[in-house]
């Protein structure tokens, strides 16, 4: 009994010092990780200029959340499209700014605003980027001589297997801001307000995590790699006029000057089968580290691949999605575009597989040497096996306002009237 009793008295004993060395640890840990951990403070108020020489929501900083919407116009009058851009500018520029909501003084009318922000709407860096559909450029009110002159219909890749329910528009509209009830605010306030002109045909709401935005670092994707590492600073100027927009030295329609190229690319991914895969294989496919988001064999994100210097692929394989997008041969930035994806989540397919994906996005000067030729080069690479883009289009993102035009698509506009 006694023993018994002993025993018992120690195994108290050795839990009561267990318990008090966890304890001390949680106090020797926690204080470190509260010191170590980003200390954010949401602006709501944070104000994005919408009206410049560029639209905003291109080069951009990428914001949180994300929402991509295709119409198509139903009028065939080319006075009603004019309202419709006249009233999709006003929107955008009253959207954009902070202002107090006016409450309904007549209860039987429909209230003014949707409610979901309260009494003040805060901008929440919110961008709207309005572009152009190839379809719309047909014979309905007169713009086929003006279309954008490398504006295409975006055909299918061998991979690809497109749904036609999730493809085309004859406007898009990207909206972007740091929480979904900005973006979706803002959606529904356009969508009432033009509701006479379009009607929505396609919609994929994005994200990023937030907490390599609040850190300003590169988003990851649902594959766990970081995304768009490879792109242009957006604080080059220079770069941003070889690469993304439109100018005076392109051969293009003059008032296309200050756009852009949109390509969207709605894609699926294979999560079950990517997280059966083991890590050197999702590294080789990549060609980068997955966590640092080196290159191979390197130990910085921003680190060169050093291709030159790996010239039978024995470090970063040849079919490397890194050195199949941007193979640094001639020059730096071989895929002329600039990426601006999200992820996206739908819920579960028919057969029970998670329906999550990538909404990639990018903005180039010219399709075919942007995201064409770049997709071109990897068709066929093992990364194919975990991807399968369903939808999204080529768009011409209009040029911003700055001082010819006074709503979006203005000298569009005006070039039709002279003809018709």
């Amino acid at each position: 009994m006694k023993n018994t009793q002993n025993l018992a008295t120690a195994v108290v004993s050795r839990r009561n010092v267990l318990k008090a060395i966890a304890a001390g640890s949680a106090a020797l840990t926690l204080p470190s990780m509260a010191a170590s951990a980003p200390k954010t403070c949401h602006d709501y108020a944070k104000v994005i200029k919408f009206n410049d020489l560029h639209q905003a929501g291109v080069i951009t900083k990428e914001q949180k959340d994300a929402s991509f919407i295709a119409f198509d116009v139903t009028t065939e009058s080319l006075d009603e499209l004019e309202q419709c851009f006249k009233i999709l500018t006003d929107r955008i520029a009253y959207l954009t700014q902070a202002h107090a909501i006016t409450p309904n003084t007549n209860d039987k009318l429909p209230p003014r605003e949707s409610g979901i922000l309260g009494s003040y709407l805060k901008p929440d860096a919110l961008t709207i980027t309005v572009a152009l559909g190839e379809s719309l450029f047909d014979s309905r009110f007169g713009f086929s001589a003006f279309k954008p002159k490398r504006l295409v219909e975006m055909k299918s890749f061998p991979n690809d297997r497109l749904e036609q329910d999730w493809c085309g528009g004859d406007i898009t509209l990207q909206i972007c801001a740091n929480s979904p009830e900005s973006v979706i605010y803002a959606l529904r306030d356009i969508i009432r307000h033009t509701s006479a002109y379009l009607i929505p045909v396609w919609k994929m709401d994005g994200f990023l995590p937030s907490r390599n935005i609040d850190n300003q670092s590169t988003p990851i994707n649902l594959f766990g790699f970081k995304d768009g590492t490879g792109n242009a600073p957006a604080e080059s100027s220079q770069l941003m006029d070889d690469i993304v927009w439109v100018t005076d030295d392109d051969k293009d329609h003059a008032w296309c000057v200050g756009g852009s190229y949109q390509a969207i690319r709605l894609i699926r991914f294979n999560l079950e089968f990517w997280d059966r895969t083991p890590l050197e294989d999702q590294e080789n496919d990549f060609g980068r580290h997955k966590v640092s988001g080196a290159p191979i064999g390197m130990k910085h994100e921003q680190d060169s691949p050093e291709f030159d210097k790996d010239p039978h692929g024995d470090r970063i394989l040849f079919d490397s999605h890194i050195r199949r997008a941007e193979p640094r041969n001639p020059h730096r930035y071989t895929a002329e575009l600039r990426r601006r994806s999200y992820s996206y989540s739908l819920g579960v397919s028919s057969t029970g597989a998670l329906d999550m994906g990538l909404i990639f996005v990018c903005y180039q000067q010219n399709l075919k040497t942007g995201f064409i030729d770049t997709q071109k080069r990897l068709n066929g690479e093992p990364l194919e096996r975990y991807v399968k883009p369903f939808g999204g289009g080529y768009y011409f993102v209009l040029p911003g306002l700055d001082g010819k035009q006074t709503y979006f698509g203005h000298q569009l506009i005006e070039l039709a009237k002279k003809v018709a």
